[in-house]
């Protein structure tokens, strides 16, 4: 029996589309994820690799076990958290100074036994994922946020995340109150560097 399917993106839109150019705010609900944690240059590390593969293998065992049962959806983009000790070293790109969270959302009603289920039936197969046991299910309250898109290479995003610190959270009496959030609408594989989509997100709170 078909099923509808469910697009998460879709039904958050507001989170997934935000304006191109300007800053916008945004109340950011409790949301469920599978996430990994890790460090480094997401450009050289052997693990960020080792985590994407590991965060999708699971995300698609999951979809298909839920459409099993009845309720499917669409598998989400990669987001990430990102932090540094200083805060400067995204606007500058010290990559090596960053750790990260990589997230893919979840339904709310994918719970702790669907994501273990689905975890062993990739772990029965052949070449599992090397990063699989890092990959565990959480939520994440962000609450109120600031965010704006940004379309190209991803060393590009310095000038934004500049304007972001230091003119429109001074402006408007915020600081940081979270990680840094990055949500990739574009595949990387697929896609001219020119024309990457980067959803920039900053949790804030007043100062």
């Amino acid at each position: 029996m078909a099923t509808d399917k469910v697009d998460l993106k879709a039904l958050h839109r507001e989170l997934y589309a935000p304006p191109r150019g300007r800053f916008v705010e945004v109340d950011v609900p409790t949301l469920c994820y599978l996430a990994v944690d890790g460090a480094g240059d997401p450009n050289t590390s052997p693990a960020y690799a080792a985590a994407v593969e590991a965060l999708f293998s699971v995300s698609y065992a999951v979809k298909f076990a839920s459409k099993r049962e009845g309720r499917d959806f669409v598998v989400g983009p990669l987001e990430g958290l990102w932090t540094a000790d200083d805060p400067g070293t995204f606007v500058r790109r010290e990559k090596d100074a960053w750790r990260w969270t990589l997230l893919v959302l979840q339904p709310d009603w994918v719970g702790e036994d669907l994501v273990v289920a689905a975890t062993e039936t990739v772990r029965a197969k052949k070449d599992a994922p090397a990063a699989l046991d890092l990959v565990r299910r959480t939520s994440l309250t962000e609450g109120r946020s600031v965010q704006t898109l940004h379309v190209g290479p991803y060393d590009d995003e310095g000038p934004v995340l500049a304007e972001l610190h230091d003119v429109y959270l001074p402006e408007h009496g915020l600081t940081f109150a979270g990680p840094h959030h990055e949500i990739y609408l574009s595949d990387v594989r697929r896609t001219d560097p020119a024309r990457l989509r980067t959803v920039l997100r900053q949790p804030v709170r007043p100062l």
